[in-house]
């Protein structure tokens, strides 16, 4: 989710230097190297001239252009109004379904269709202001990136290939291994969790077994190797969330469970397929829409996270803070201690994930193994039971909600001493 959000923001950055925000159009001094040319007769300067207006009226004949910034004021402006107007709609249209205006049918369909009216308007505004955006890039033909050097199969042992490369892959191999496999049942395992009140079970080993059989085919045939996406796993299983249609007039609707079937995960399929088809309609799409769907997706998919929710607590004073287990059974100060170890680990593998060192990240991840284990000396059984429980929220609060009917304590060793349970704050 984080390496959702902060993509967002970076490719806006880079909308930003192509085209940069020039002050006065009428002084183009500064861009004398970016120069427009009709044969040998200069036209113009770029700006106030922009590269597409030379290319579209003088492309026949232009002769140089350099490495020319587009100069056009209003992009930029515009990109980060469709970025942040994707993401405010797309976010307000999926909360939709919990107001209290229209019928429930009627809200509960634009709360599923949140994400493509939003698509749908925003594309709609980028075209009323017909300003240049960058549009996304999509291919005009069904054939490899680069056909005149390779086909669709990657010869294993082309030409010149050197005896000792499969020995040296072995070791960035098995760190793929490591990472793929994490990857893969972390997300397996947060897509299961108990409180989705999933009722089919889970596949774990057969899932493992379909990745593995796609990374050797994408491999001969030199395609992106086909992973788990925790991201968009996470964001479609909350798309699938069931809510209570009868609640009493004030209440929010309560989650019932998830809409399992495969309908959905096939059509996705399906549609990526006939996008081949589409290309004419996805070329018109303002990749800083995109940018927003990244950011909605990131911020959404982080709902719910129990170390999110700890951090934002950090801020609040105790009267306004929500009413979980851990606060209910632990003092405040070692809550905050084990959200802090959390947060240094998570900005250790970010700051890994963003700079060349990215190889090394299974490594880094293999670590938290070991400041887990270290993480036993600092804390109680008790306590890491209550932090690190696989057990949902709301069934170890079910259960100590039990124990106090029957008038059983329920105690939380810290920090040397014994400390009762309240539920009274």
């Amino acid at each position: 989710s984080i390496i959702f959000i902060y993509e967002a923001f970076k490719k806006i950055f880079e909308v930003g230097g192509e085209y940069p925000i020039v002050v006065d159009l009428h002084h183009p001094n500064e861009y004398r190297n970016c120069a427009c040319y009709n044969g040998t007769q200069l036209v113009g300067y770029i700006p106030p001239m922009t590269v597409d207006e030379c290319e579209d009226k003088y492309s026949s004949n232009m002769t140089s252009l350099g490495d020319c910034p587009k100069g056009q004021r209003e992009v930029l402006f515009l990109s980060i109004i469709l970025m942040v107007g994707t993401f405010l709609v797309a976010l307000y249209l999926k909360a939709f379904q919990k107001l209290r205006f229209l019928p429930a049918k009627v809200r509960r369909i634009v709360s599923d269709f949140a994400v493509v009216i939003s698509v749908i308007f925003w594309v709609g505004m980028d075209a009323v202001f017909r300003a240049n955006t960058p549009k996304l890039v999509v291919p005009s033909q069904f054939s490899p990136t680069e056909p005149d050097k390779r086909g669709f199969f990657v010869n294993p042992v082309p030409t010149g290939f050197p005896a000792w490369a499969p020995v040296a892959a072995l070791l960035p191999a098995i760190l793929l291994v490591i990472l793929v496999f994490m990857d893969q049942q972390i997300t397996a395992i947060i897509t299961n969790r108990k409180e989705n009140k999933l009722r089919k079970g889970a596949g774990y080993h057969l899932d493992l077994f379909i990745v593995s059989l796609l990374f050797v085919l994408c491999s001969v045939m030199g395609l992106p190797w086909v992973v788990a996406a925790t991201v968009r796993s996470v964001t479609h299983v909350n798309s699938l969330m069931v809510f209570s249609k009868t609640n009493a007039p004030g209440e929010s609707p309560a989650f019932l469970g998830i809409r399992e079937q495969r309908v959905t995960a096939f059509s996705v399929a399906l549609l990526i397929g006939l996008s081949l088809l589409l290309t004419p309609v996805l070329k018109i799409i303002p990749m800083p829409v995109l940018y927003g769907i990244f950011l909605y997706m990131g911020v959404s998919s982080l709902k719910g996270v129990q170390f999110v929710e700890r951090c934002l607590i950090i801020l609040m004073p105790p009267k306004y803070q929500p009413d979980r287990y851990y606060i209910r059974h632990l003092p405040n100060k070692r809550t905050h201690l084990f959200t802090a170890i959390q947060f240094a680990c998570l900005v250790i593998l970010v700051l890994v994930k963003v700079t060349p060192a990215s190889i090394a990240l299974p490594i880094f991840v293999l670590l938290l193994i070991v400041v887990r284990k270290v993480m036993n000396k600092i804390f109680t059984e008790n306590e890491l039971e209550i932090l690190d429980d696989r057990l949902p929220e709301f069934v170890k609060r079910k259960k100590a909600d039990e124990k106090k009917k029957k008038g059983v304590p329920t105690t939380a060793s810290g920090a040397g001493k014994s400390v009762t349970a309240v539920t009274d704050r």
